[in-house]
């Protein structure tokens, strides 16, 4: 499992925007990464304001049997992590596919990954420190959105 085309990132504390982009460019230089404690990583903005925004995304609606064809919405922290980051990746269907399923995200830090020796990237530049109280972390925007994992 170990190679040095295989970096590991811990999301704790991290901006999901800023952590979003640098996985981004890991996956099209040719890495396979793997996201651990994707449940820590932060939305910044005031919570309440960033809470009912992701809820928002479950009132669009098609005109055309919306039971059937709305759009899909994740609620769960793996699911945003990678739907942000399919944002970042560039807008060709079949490259798209191919660099996501290089990327491995993780709620907690699973037991094989703390065993196998993986290069540990330090993504500096999204740290939310700075951020002082005005931030969320991921794990709550799930659960107001209905995800019942990890309490």
């Amino acid at each position: 499992m170990s190679s040095s085309r295989e970096v590991l990132i811990d999301a704790e504390g991290l901006v999901l925007g800023r952590l979003a982009s640098v996985v981004a460019k890991l996956l099209m230089r040719g890495y396979k990464v793997y996201v651990v404690n994707a449940e820590k990583a932060v939305v910044s903005g005031k919570p309440q304001i960033v809470k009912e925004s992701y809820a928002l995304w479950f009132e669009i609606k098609t005109l055309r049997n919306p039971e059937k064809w709305s759009p899909h919405r994740p609620r769960n922290p793996i699911s945003i992590v990678k739907y942000s980051v399919r944002g970042m990746l560039p807008k060709s269907p079949f490259k798209k596919i191919l660099l996501l399923k290089r990327l491995k995200v993780y709620v907690g830090y699973p037991e094989e990954l703390k065993k196998a020796k993986l290069q540990l990237v330090d993504v500096s530049t999204a740290c939310s420190r700075r951020l002082g109280h005005k931030y969320v972390t991921i794990g709550e925007v799930a659960r107001y959105l209905g995800w019942r994992g990890e309490q």
